[in-house]
Order: structure tokens, then C-alpha cells, then sequence
């Protein structure tokens, strides 16, 4: 089957709820994916920061097989040894005490704002429930999730939304400061802005925030839904600032290397809130996702994959500023470790994307103006070096 007729397919029998891209993609080894037309690409997209190790990870793969081959899935009805065995990863490398499994990143945050909710009526709380958000921000697409999202984009055709939460804009503590109600419970952020255009919290904003939860008896949910999982060059992001112990934090994305599961993690106190009945998942945390995160914990934790984040990053951004300083295309570079945003000086995003592509490079973007870099976490500085090759000569091309 070639590329016209997937794509026919697609478009005849798939609902039209993507942009899509036309190619499609057969095989993937490491930072490379092969399309149906035998065209090879440098993936610097990673299934959106999703393939943390690369594609087909020979650790993963086997995991997977194993797993396959002995037992798939049973529900949460019975114990499962991988899920135990991926809590206890989890716990020990977070400071966190008890974690929740479900299947994607949208239900991790679901089940936080459902967490923090009802642990402010176990706490004697009851009128406590507003969650306070950020203006740009992106916790997902499901009821609740779209509703502690802070970009209006994504609201429009689907109010009411639930109540409860408000938006402040994003690393101003004076306005988070007066938002605070004795309706508050919670805040939820995410230390980078993602889909917002690749913004990081000031380490200041966040010292304060962290404060102001402290003193005001509020929880601190972190969204490293994107950010979790290494891609940043610590395990966690909330672990590179000093003074940050958030009491919920939601991961997905890179938690598998692909194979779909969304994870809460929570202190002892605040999980009191999630009794039997209170809060469940039919599919998440069964033996093949948790397998595979496992896997992917081990390829990561103890592979040297958070130190080659480190070296490659900086690698990263000083290639990128001699970029920006060659060709006048660039207005700003941001992000951490491998998680990057190239904000250009005029809307050309989307001809940037395609023209990165026909060269074999993918790239994504995030609004008009800002390309969005989520490589696998393996890559190398000679993966760098060919991708700012491709982005040089399209950024002069394009001008």
C-alpha cells in the first residue's frame, strides 16, 4: 500500500480531526523513521516528545515481546506485578509516596484535578475547589483537562466548560497572589509551556509559587506530562529547582517510549484523597504499558541517557545561536535539555516545517512563529549537525 492510498483511507474512514502531515511512516529505528515511499527522515519530533528513547528501542522491544507473549491485560480488579514494580521506580526516583496509572497524559491531569478536589473535602476543606491555571497553558482535551487549559483556542464550540478554574498569566506571581480565594485548592502548572510556544517558568516565579502554596495551605500540581521522563536531564523537572515539592504531579508522553500510559504521582497525605471507588482506570497500568515503561525507566536511569541530554542540549543551543547569529531568521531560542523552541522573526512556521520535511527532516511548531524541537532523547551531536545543516539552508532559502 503506498502513501495516496493511506491516505485515502485515512480521510475516507478516520474522523477529520488532524492536520495531517502526507507522509506515513512504516519503520522506525533510533532517531530515524521510513515512510511507505521509502523516504528516510531525522525525527526531531519523536511522536510530540512521546518516543524518549527512540524508535523500536531494542530494551523496549524485548520488554514488550516478553510481556505479549505472557499476559496482556487483567484490569485493576487484580495485582499486577509490573505496575507494582513501575510504582516503586517512580517513588524511588521522586520524593513522591503513591502513584495512579491510567493511559494517556489528558486523564493523568483528569485525575489530579479530581485528586486535589477531593482531598481539600477530606481535608475539611469543602468549599475549596477552584483550581488556578496559566494563560498559555495546555493540560489536555477531556472535560476537565480543556477546562484547566489557559488558551481560549481550544474552548471555542465546547462550553459550557466545567467551572472551577481561573488562568493568570504565566511567571507573574503578583497576579497568581491575587487570585487566590478561600475557594482555591489547588495551582497547576506546567514548568515549561509546551504547546504555548516552548516558555519556561523563571526559577524566581516558581520559588514564589511554591511559597505562596506553603503559606496559603495549597496544593502544587506540576504538569510534566511533556517535561517528565528525562527530557529535560533530570528524570523530573521539578527536580532542577531548589525549594519545588509539588504534591501532584502528572506524567505520560515519554513514560513508555510510545506504548500509551498516563501516570499520577502523589505524597502520602494528598493520595488519602482517592479511596476505593473514588477514582479507577479499566486499561491503565496493565502488564504491557507498565513493561515498557519499565524498560524505558531502565534504558533511561541507567543507560546515560539523562547525561547525554545534558551534553547534547548544550550542544544543541550553541549551534542554534550561531545559527540565529548567521542568518537573522531567529528572534529567540528557549526551552531546556531537549525540549526547544525557535521562535522566528516572521510567521513562517508551517513553510519552515514543510520545507524541513522534503529535506528529510521533521520538526514541529507550535503557533505561527515558534518551531518546536522534541528529539528522542538518544540522539547524538552528529544528529544535531544534520538537522541545523537542513534548518540553515531552509531558514535561507525561505528568505
Amino acid at each position: 500500500m503506498d502513501t495516496g492510498e493511506i491516505v485515502a483511507m485515512t480521510d475516507k474512514y478516520v474522523m477529520n480531526t488532524y492536520s495531517r502531515i502526507p507522509i506515513a511512516p512504516l519503520k522506525g529505528v533510533g532517531a530515524r523513521l521510513t515512510d511507505a515511499a521509502g523516504n528516510e527522515y531525522l525525527d526531531f519530533v519523536a511522536g510530540i516528545a512521546v518516543n524518549s528513547t527512540g524508535h523500536c528501542h531494542p530494551k523496549v522491544v524485548e520488554a514488550i515481546c516478553r510481556q505479549a507473549s505472557e499476559l496482556l491485560h487483567v484490569s485493576n480488579l487484580y495485582h499486577i506485578r509490573a505496575q507494582a514494580e513501575l510504582a516503586r521506580v517512580l517513588v524511588e526516583n521522586s520524593g513522591l509516596d503513591k502513584v495512579f496509572f491510567c493511559n494517556s497524559g489528558a486523564e493523568a491531569n483528569e485525575a489530579a484535578i479530581k485528586l486535589a478536589r477531593r482531598y481539600s473535602r477530606v481535608a475539611g476543606r469543602a468549599d475549596a475547589y477552584e483550581i488556578i491555571t496559566a494563560v498559555g497553558s495546555f493540560h489536555g482535551r477531556t472535560m476537565g483537562a480543556l477546562a484547566a487549559t489557559g488558551q481560549t483556542k481550544y474552548h471555542e464550540g465546547f462550553e459550557p466548560l466545567v467551572p472551577g478554574f481561573s488562568y493568570v498569566p504565566f511567571n507573574d506571581l503578583s497576579a497568581l497572589e491575587a487570585e487566590v480565594s478561600d475557594k482555591t485548592c489547588a495551582i497547576m502548572l506546567e514548568l515549561i509551556q509546551g504547546e504555548g510556544g516552548v516558555h519556561p517558568a523563571d526559577p524566581q516565579y516558581l520559588e514564589g509559587v511554591a511559597r505562596l502554596c506553603r503559606e496559603s495551605g495549597l496544593l502544587l500540581i506540576i504538569d510534566e506530562v511533556q517535561t517528565g521522563i528525562g527530557r529535560t536531564g533530570s528524570l523530573f523537572a521539578y527536580q532542577q529547582y531548589d525549594g519545588l515539592k509539588p504534591d501532584i504531579v502528572t506524567l505520560a508522553k515519554g513514560l513508555a517510549s510510545g506504548v500509551p500510559i498516563g501516570a499520577v504521582m502523589a505524597t502520602e497525605e494528598v493520595s488519602a484523597g482517592f479511596g476505593p471507588g473514588k477514582h479507577a482506570s479499566t486499561f491503565g497500568g496493565n502488564p504491557l504499558a507498565c513493561a515498557a515503561a519499565l524498560a524505558t525507566l531502565d534504558v533511561i536511569l541507567n543507560d546515560g541517557v539523562l547525561d547525554n541530554v545534558k551534553e547534547v542540549s548544550a550542544y544543541l543551543i550553541q549551534r542554534l545561536q550561531e545559527l540565529q547569529a548567521s542568518t537573522g531568521a531567529i528572534a529567540d531560542i528557549r526551552g531546556r535539555g531537549l525540549m526547544v523552541g525557535i521562535e522566528l522573526k516572521e510567521a513562517k512556521a508551517a513553510a519552515v516545517l514543510a520545507a524541513c520535511r522534503k529535506k528529510g527532516l521533521l520538526v514541529h511548531c507550535a503557533g505561527d512563529k515558534t518551531l518546536r524541537l522534541l528529539p528522542p532523547l538518544i540522539i547524538e551531536k552528529s544528529d544535531v549537525d544534520e538537522a541545523l545543516r537542513i534548518l540553515c539552508g531552509v531558514l535561507s532559502e525561505l528568505q
